[in-house]
């Protein structure tokens, strides 16, 4: 649960601070009317990252039958979601700084062309959070047998609408750099365990060899179904059994990725400032 609950806050607070930023514009420049058009962007976005999600699990089930075939769409889903992830935490560790500016700069233009536009727009915007938080729930709740994971996802997403509507209001001001920061990184961590579990998957599905060759044991210590190893799998698929293939994905993917996400961003230098004529 606390997984998903990180990937549903983390993709809601995106997606919400989205709509506030172009709702406030909206507002403030006069076209309070046009709030419904963004509305209908954001329902229209939602409904295509759920019907995306549903046709995954749809074709979960009508491969459920063939192991072989289930195991390796569920790694190469997780692979793919994995991909996912990984550029979202960039994207937005990049374009934090300037997301404000180029959202009012195209809802200007949106209003211009008309309200079709303007529908696009707020669709465009969310789309991407919501068939990110698509796929990356899909493959991190893959093995789950209960709806704990989809409640996790779901209470994150409540949180980051009603966080999205207290910064919109102005009654909550929390410092975003930080908090993107944070669960940049741990987001990392879980993508790394999705990312290793998609190999074993492709392993079980005889894909891959060396599903019995392990890079090391230590159930006697963190035993499966011991609280903590219980809470060590759900969020980051810890195996305290890997294969040498799982612990090797593991670490090819979380080294670099996560020297490269701590790595300073460089600071864009301002363009100079152009004198007054006369």
């Amino acid at each position: 649960m606390l997984a998903n609950y990180l990937i549903g806050l983390r993709e809601g607070l995106e997606a919400s601070l989205v709509v506030s930023i172009l709702a406030t514009f909206l507002v403030k420049s006069g076209h309070k009317d046009r709030l419904k058009l963004v509305w209908a962007g954001v329902a229209a976005a939602v409904a295509v990252a759920v019907a995306g999600w549903a046709l995954l699990q749809f074709i979960t089930s009508l491969t459920a039958k063939s192991f072989t075939t289930q195991e390796t769409i569920g790694g190469v889903m997780s692979i793919v979601a994995v991909g996912f992830v990984t550029w979202m935490i960039f994207w937005m560790r990049k374009a934090s700084r300037s997301i404000a500016r180029e959202l009012r700069d195209r809802m200007g233009a949106a209003l211009e062309v008309g309200p079709y536009a303007v529908v696009l727009l707020a669709f465009l915007a969310v789309f991407r959070e919501g068939i990110e938080t698509a796929f990356i729930v899909y493959a991190s709740a893959a093995t789950a047998t209960t709806a704990t994971p989809f409640v996790g996802v779901l209470l994150g997403l409540a949180t980051a609408v009603g966080l999205g509507f207290a910064i919109y209001r102005g009654a909550v001001k929390i410092n975003l750099g930080v908090f993107f920061n944070w669960t940049g990184a741990l987001l990392i961590l879980v993508a790394a365990g999705i990312f290793a579990y998609g190999f074993h998957d492709l392993q079980e599905a005889g894909i891959l060899p060396g599903l019995q060759t392990l890079a090391f044991d230590i159930s006697h210590v963190i035993p499966p179904d011991s609280w903590y190893g219980v809470v060590l799998k759900g969020i980051f698929n810890f195996n305290p059994a890997p294969t040498v293939i799982e612990l090797t994905a593991w670490l090819v993917y979380l080294i670099p990725v996560l020297l490269l996400y701590l790595r300073p961003v460089k600071q864009t230098p301002a363009p100079p400032a152009v004198p007054a004529q006369a």
